[in-house]
């Protein structure tokens, strides 16, 4: 019998059984926050096991609140950043060096296919876009990870979704994956990983898979993956090439070697889910769950007091070209307040070269630092008790983004559109 992806990388990663269907799995990567990480450290400290695994294959950055909007959030980041130069972890990424974690860390070249990843952030399934089994965990697992470079996972069932047909205009990734939450429900992949093969799977770019593979914890999923393949080996050239750490001689040498990640033909799956998106329109959620979703048009015409671009969904440089070219020439509607918040320092300074960071400030959006702040309600984007924002963020729970406040989840295009108009519109209809 032939294996899926996530059965290969845990058969080629465990150290121990120990019962059931649990599997100790080694870990190649542990990323770190300043939210939930300084949590583990302080509690390591207290037992006296301040100590890491492998300081190179620790990766942390400062990402939520940042810069500090208080005291408590700045004593966050300084236990971090003191653990960080306490074990030498080079990969440490302080204030004006960071970024969204999920979009940082793999465009630093950290996430390979194959890889192990764990982090205390629930959308660590992000990285599974490399064909990499990526998890989020609870402080614990983390505290382990940190020490022993190990996890325990329950080993893996599948649900496949087969993505064919031809992308209509308009719709993007993110309709995509929104479209998939809504037929399988929020429990619909609990404790699976979600693969995300076909065509149209193929021909999107590394942005596009993150955005799927994002979402994936979204269906209850404990990672959402893709087949590494030319697409990845491009992305990842310049890190795994003869001018990164020459793990390949060549491109052709590095699709090989990713091949062996491939799910297997005869790979038994839970489920099979077989979606052709030529007739899907740009779709956006309503309610306070991810799986309650309508088309644009059902939606049209729902007043929103804020409009969100960025966040680990949504913050890269193609989300932010898509609603720049909605943007440009275009004001965001009176009483309207849009904010866009690139993903990273090299996001932002690829948008500042490309003119879009101008189209954003031409159309009274405010920009700001890249921070995962406004997308839980921590900042740089709280809402008011009542207020509505439409949002390329992941989550639409009540109060998410800020007490009292709704959330209507949202495609970058899509979210520009409502910005011009000042209520829910589909782009390309205002």
């Amino acid at each position: 019998m032939g294996k899926t992806l996530a059965q290969k990388i845990f058969e080629s990663h465990v150290v121990d059984k120990p019962f059931g269907e649990a599997w100790v799995l080694r870990l190649d990567r542990v990323f770190c926050h300043e939210i939930t990480t300084p949590v583990a450290i302080n509690d390591l400290v207290a037992r006296g096991m301040d100590s890491v695994f492998d300081p190179s294959k620790i990766k942390a950055v400062i990402d939520h609140v940042t810069p500090a909007k208080d005291s408590k959030t700045a004593e966050q980041g300084r236990v971090l950043r003191t653990w960080a130069e306490r074990h030498s972890i080079k990969d440490f990424f302080d204030i004006g060096q960071n970024g969204v974690c999920h979009a940082l860390f793999p465009e630093r070249g950290f996430v390979r296919p194959g890889f192990t990843v764990i982090m205390g952030d629930s959308h660590t399934c992000t990285h599974g876009a490399f064909g990499a089994f990526a998890a989020g965990v609870g402080t614990t697992d983390l505290e382990v990870g940190i020490l022993k470079g190990v996890c325990a996972f329950q080993y893996p069932g599948t649900l496949k979704f087969e993505i064919s047909g031809t992308m209509p205009a308009g719709v993007t990734p993110k309709d995509i994956i929104l479209t998939i939450i809504k037929k399988i429900g929020v429990n619909g992949a609990t404790n699976k990983v979600m693969e995300f093969t076909g065509p149209v799977i193929d021909s999107m770019s590394m942005e596009g898979r993150m955005t799927m593979c994002n979402m994936a914890i979204e269906a209850g999923g404990t990672c959402g993956v893709c087949m590494p393949d030319q697409v990845t080996v491009d992305y990842l050239w310049k890190f795994i090439g003869p001018e990164g750490d020459a793990s390949y001689p060549s491109k052709d040498a590095a699709l090989a070697d990713f091949r062996k990640w491939h799910s297997d033909p005869d790979a038994e799956y839970d489920e099979v889910h077989s979606i052709d998106v030529s007739h899907l329109s740009p779709v956006a959620t309503f309610g306070f769950k991810p799986d309650q979703v309508k088309t644009i048009r059902e939606l049209a015409g729902t007043r929103v007091d804020q409009v969100y671009i960025g966040s680990c969904t949504n913050g890269r440089i193609e989300d932010l070209r898509q609603a720049a070219a909605v943007l440009k020439g275009k004001k965001v509607a009176h009483g309207v307040r849009g904010i866009v918040s690139p993903a990273t320092p090299a996001v932002f300074q690829q948008a500042l070269k490309e003119g879009l960071i101008q189209i954003f400030m031409d159309s009274g959006f405010c920009v700001t630092n890249p921070t995962c702040g406004a997308c839980l309600g921590m900042s740089n984007g709280v809402l008011a008790d009542g207020e509505v924002c439409a949002s390329t963020t992941n989550r639409n729970f009540f109060g998410r983004m800020g007490k009292g406040g709704t959330v209507h989840l949202m495609s970058p295009a899509s979210a520009a559109a409502t910005a011009i108009a000042g209520t829910i519109t589909e782009a390309g209809g205002n």
